[in-house]
């Protein structure tokens, strides 16, 4: 156990770099942000006039002063770079997606054994402020049996950018982007489904990577809809719950990554709070529909750095376990298996983790 600040070392300085990590390293206590890796040193400079700045992932690696490296660089890179890392010694936190494969997930958990090394990803999202007061009304369940979730993350982006996460290449395109998210609240809510399906699409002009993904994990009885558009200007529900016991229905993205983008960082007054409150529809005892709605708990990302932070300098849990990752890896490729072959797959079949 100790209490001296843990230094951090950041590779990449795209937008999850800039946007979501480097603000929260900042932000929570007991964490040192110390170094960044960038080809654009003054963007950093800019940003975070404090830090120093190494040109290659390399360079930073092989600091002395860094104890954790934070891998936020294209998904292609994720695993030989988080390698790097666990074999010079370092705690290491990746962005999601983990990897680019099962296999890729598999080596860096053997790895972060042997080395001894916190292995952990990012899947920020499990602290939207919707997300978990959804969890927490069905963990009581206020619905009774679900029967049908449905979440979507659409948005309206209707030119494609120059940008490798749309690029084509191995690694972009929606369902690695945005389908991580949904699937690691799904496996959280409800676990591994029975089977899995999934439709992708390139909808967009000029497209190169899928921009529109529908997946449908299969529990019988439930149904879980996992949604994601880049030409959606008119969007669905964030959320839409039925349950034997009434429904539920959330409007909005949860507010943190917004206030990111403006350069609002937490630690403030109202961090995470939601202006768009859940739509519940319940029924009494006697079968009849009362409306109300529900204010939702403040979402809050800085808490998995606060447990990285706690498992490293504690022994604390891991916030996001890489097995946990490995999951989410699974089913990412599982997907596009059913997506080419027009199918239900089956992750106990499947499946090879």
């Amino acid at each position: 156990m100790t209490t001296t600040p843990l230094n951090v070392g950041l590779l990449g300085f795209g937008y999850a770099a800039a946007t979501f990590h480097a603000p929260l390293i900042a932000a929570v206590p007991g964490l040192r942000l110390k170094a960044i890796s960038s080809s654009r040193p003054n963007n950093v400079h800019a940003a975070w006039p404090g830090v120093s700045v190494c040109d290659t992932p390399e360079q930073l690696i092989a600091r002395s002063d860094i104890d954790l490296v934070v891998v936020a660089t294209p998904n292609n890179t994720h695993a030989p770079l988080a390698t790097q890392a666990l074999l010079a010694g370092k705690h290491v936190v990746v962005d999601k997606p983990f990897t680019l494969n099962v296999q890729e997930a598999r080596d860096l958990i053997g790895l972060a054994d042997q080395q001894q090394r916190l292995l952990s990803v990012f899947h920020n999202r499990r602290w939207d402020g919707d997300f978990m007061s959804i969890q927490a009304l069905l963990k009581r369940q206020a619905l009774g049996r679900i029967v049908y979730f449905e979440s979507h993350f659409d948005r309206y982006r209707p030119v494609v950018p120059q940008r490798w996460r749309d690029s084509g290449e191995p690694g972009s395109g929606l369902w690695y982007d945005l389908g991580p998210h949904l699937l690691d609240q799904a496996l959280q809510l409800f676990g591994l489904p029975q089977t899995l399906s999934l439709d992708l699409a390139q909808q967009r002009d000029n497209s190169r990577a899928d921009d529109w993904f529908h997946a449908v994990l299969h529990y019988d009885p439930l149904r879980v809809v996992l949604h994601a558009s880049a030409l959606t200007a008119q969007v669905a529900p964030r959320f839409t719950v039925h349950g034997t016991s009434g429904s539920l229905t959330k409007f909005g993205l949860d507010t943190q990554e917004t206030a990111l983008k403006s350069r609002l960082y937490p630690p403030q007054t109202n961090w995470g709070e939601d202006p768009t409150p859940l739509l519940l529809t319940l029924s009494d005892t006697n079968q009849q529909l009362t409306e109300s709605q529900q204010v939702c708990v403040p979402g809050n990302y800085m808490r998995y750095y606060e447990g990285i932070r706690d498992a490293v300098q504690q022994g604390g849990p891991n916030p996001v376990p890489a097995e946990d990752a490995l999951r989410v890896m699974e089913l990412i490729e599982l997907g596009f298996i059913s997506a080419k072959e027009g199918r239900r797959v089956n992750p106990a079949r499947d499946s090879q983790v």
